[in-house]
């Protein structure tokens, strides 16, 4: 009997019109267009300006996801929104995103797991894909890190961006799509990324306000050397268990966090640069949306049946890699 296998058929993207640029954040912050360079390889990013949020880009992304295939939005089963920046606490974001695209059969829920949250989320749908529960899963990867970030710091405004992706799985006999995952959290790393107020342990006061506790926190040097293991490790662990070298890979599909922890997870896979996809130059870090906007990016240049090694790492810490076989031509 031929495995199900969840197989992502469609991509859509969306990132904001305005751009952050390195020289405009000269103006903000003490640093320079060639220190942002040289450390994150970045020199852009975008940002969504106005009153609009999280489900308004995801919505943008999943309106250039039905323009490109048959699917129309009563036809989805399932929506799995990955972000750390929801409308709201509560509801869901993705309930949201269900009533704005008009999803009305649809059930969905929200996956929080920092910058891996969009791989969590794809392992999380491909499982209803696998079992039969359902037929059209989307996955969607979206942030407004801009709400999160205090642009007089400049350890951390430099790195982030607004934007999302989507992707539809549907099930598949033929061999193709997600074929392998390994995933990790490592909870103690929590105090070296995250944001304090705002939950059940920190809540919100005026104090908290005042103090810029609701901002996003990382020490820097400490997160570089955990994810560029992280990830290496974890990309060669998956690649071996399934025969994979360099040369089998099509692309590799890291993250966008900084292009030094990219480049190490490239090396330690055997892997020229022209076989790693990179955006983080004109996006900066979008967060949960890195992987999906690089395979929209991409998505012309994807053959069916290439193989393609998903790698991210997060706060939490989270980790993750995903093994998959791309399933369509793009038109």
């Amino acid at each position: 009997m031929t495995k199900l296998t969840a197989a992502i058929t469609a991509i859509g993207g969306y990132v904001p019109e305005y751009i952050l640029t390195n020289k405009e954040l000269e103006q903000m912050v003490n640093t320079s267009d060639e220190w942002i360079q040289e450390r994150t390889g970045i020199t852009e990013r975008r940002i969504l300006k106005g009153d609009r949020a999280s489900s308004d880009m995801a919505v943008e992304a999943l309106k250039d996801l039905f323009a490109k295939t048959q699917t129309r939005p009563e036809d989805i089963e399932l929506i799995i929104c990955a972000t750390v920046s929801p409308d709201y606490v509560h509801p869901a974001t993705a309930s949201i995103i269900a009533d704005k695209i008009g999803a009305k059969n649809a059930w969905g829920f929200d996956l929080s797991a920092a910058c891996s949250g969009f791989l969590f989320a794809l392992n999380t749908g491909s499982k209803f894909i696998e079992s039969g529960a359902h037929k059209k899963v989307l996955v969607i990867g979206v942030d407004k890190m801009s709400c999160r970030i205090d642009y007089e710091d400049r350890n951390t405004c430099i790195l982030f961006g607004d934007g999302a992706g989507a992707v539809l799985l549907e099930p598949n006999k033929e061999g193709y799509g997600i074929l392998d995952s390994e995933l990790k959290t490592d909870g103690s790393g929590r105090q070296f990324l995250l944001q304090k107020a705002g939950g059940s342990h920190y809540h919100t006061s005026i104090d908290t306000v005042m103090n810029k506790e609701h901002f996003v926190y990382q020490e820097g040097k400490t997160v570089f050397k955990f994810a560029v293991k992280g990830m290496a490790d974890i990309t060669d662990m998956v690649m071996k268990r399934n025969g994979l070298t360099g040369g089998s890979i099509a692309f590799l599909v890291p993250h966008q966090a900084n292009k030094r922890i990219i480049d190490a997870t490239a090396e330690r896979a055997g892997l020229p640069p022209e076989k790693v996809m990179l955006n983080i130059q004109k996006y900066g870090n979008t967060t949960c949306a890195t992987i999906p906007l690089c395979l929209w990016d991409y998505e012309k240049q994807l053959k069916k049946g290439d193989n393609l090694m998903f790698a991210a790492f997060g706060g939490g810490f989270s980790w993750g890699a995903i093994y998959v076989k791309w399933a369509y031509n793009s038109q």
